[in-house]
């Protein structure tokens, strides 16, 4: 059974699932009825931070351009320029087991490609949430559903996946930024030039 969380809530997840090291964490979302006059490219990408909520480099930021992060640790599956269909837009691969031992949370994120120069931002997104499923059985384990909190903000933490000694839970976060992904980038320690 699927459990659904609201903004804030964390769950256990390698405790209460025992066995559960590789996960796809499924992101997806709607265009409202507004037209800018251009596509909207929506990015999932993933921060992998240290004790101090920082990463230290490109080594620990994922995306369509840089999709494999330690030998398979975190994978993202590919770009889809226009968020058509149903179910998942984006995909990012997570295999506890590879986690390199100095990151402590991994920040899950979805900004708008170009948000500022075509008029676009997560007040034009709906139907927006992240699931995650046990790679290994196909069963999906959390669902979160942001809901439509956000106005002007080009960027989201969607979720931070964390340690605490050997287990991995999950915090639905929902929080918005404005600025896009060099907002995003600054609040988690990179340059983004």
């Amino acid at each position: 059974m699927t459990i659904s969380l609201s903004k804030g809530q964390r769950i256990d997840l390698t405790k209460t699932n025992p066995g559960l090291t590789k996960v796809v964490i499924g992101l997806g979302w709607d265009i409202n009825k507004y037209n800018t006059g251009q596509d909207y490219d929506l990015d999932a990408s993933a921060f992998l931070l240290d004790a101090n909520g920082k990463a230290k480099g490109i080594e620990d930021f994922l995306f369509y351009n840089n999709a494999n992060l330690y030998n398979g640790a975190v994978v993202h599956t590919g770009d889809n320029r226009t968020g058509e269909g149903d179910g998942d837009d984006e995909q990012i691969i997570l295999d506890f087991s590879k986690v390199p031992a100095h990151i402590d949370r991994i920040g899950i994120t979805v900004t708008i490609h170009e948000a500022q120069q075509r008029n676009q931002n997560f007040g034009h997104v709906s139907n927006a949430f992240v699931r995650l499923v046990d790679a290994v059985s196909d069963r999906e384990v959390l669902r979160y559903d942001l809901g439509e909190d956000f106005s002007l903000e080009t960027a989201v933490v969607i979720c931070e996946l964390y340690r605490q000694g050997t287990d991995w839970k999950f915090q639905a976060i929902g929080s918005g930024f404005s600025g896009g992904l060099a907002a995003l980038c600054k609040n988690y320690g990179l340059d983004a030039q």
